[in-house]
């Protein structure tokens, strides 16, 4: 409703004060103005020639950027083509609705929170007890790896989820969530390998946080 308005209330204050100045300039010089012709008395009513300052006045004035601000408030923008799209049946078909099932509704959701809480809650003592007690336990170490690991698991699973449905995209869903899984399982083998022949992933820390 904002973005109506403005342009009309702009065009009406430009108006009213050209109609003014109109009046004025006639009322000290009777004769016909150049680009105010219309308040001539020969030319038509009062209302008549009001309505030709207004039309006048706002093909001179109003920019056509604010003539057109009622339609367009914002630039234009480039945005991504809608996906492939399948309609099944006609139009007179209802909607389709999926078959309830708690294991993928609520027992899912509350599965999932709970474990995203949980790594997410076990993070903060993993991550400071190593350093705040001095000493290199490779448990802890192992254990912070794998929470990790986890924890970023869980939430990119929770981006394709979000942002690639099955329905629309099978194909790429299922790209994504191989991706995943090989990511996961390439960075897991990186861990391992990390923490038993080398120096461990909470020592490299400590030595890229000193150097």
């Amino acid at each position: 409703m904002a973005s109506i308005l403005r342009p009309a209330t702009l065009r009406q204050a430009c108006i009213y004060g050209q109609i003014r100045t109109a009046f004025k300039n006639h009322a000290a010089n009777p004769t016909p103005t150049s680009g105010y012709t219309t308040l001539s008395p020969q030319r038509g009513s009062m209302t008549s020639r009001i309505a030709n300052i207004r039309a006048n006045t706002a093909k001179a004035i109003v920019p056509t950027s604010a003539k057109t601000a009622a339609f367009k408030t914002s630039s234009r923008k480039d945005i991504l083509p809608a996906g492939p799209q399948v309609v099944h049946g006609t139009a007179n078909d209802p909607a389709p609705v999926p078959t309830p099932s708690p294991t993928h509704g609520s027992y899912h959701w509350t599965f999932e929170r709970s474990i995203t809480t949980l790594v997410s809650i076990g993070l903060v003592p993993l991550t400071i007890a190593p350093f705040a007690a001095g000493t290199l336990n490779p448990i802890t170490d192992a254990t912070l790896a794998a929470t990790i690991l986890i924890h970023s698991y869980i939430g990119f699973q929770s981006i394709i989820i979000d942002y690639i449905p099955a329905k629309r995209l099978p194909k790429t869903r299922a790209l994504f969530w191989w991706g995943l899984r090989a990511a996961t399982i390439l960075v897991g083998v990186g861990f391992y390998e990390f923490e038993t022949n080398d120096v461990g992933l909470t020592e490299a820390i400590k030595r890229i946080w000193k150097a």
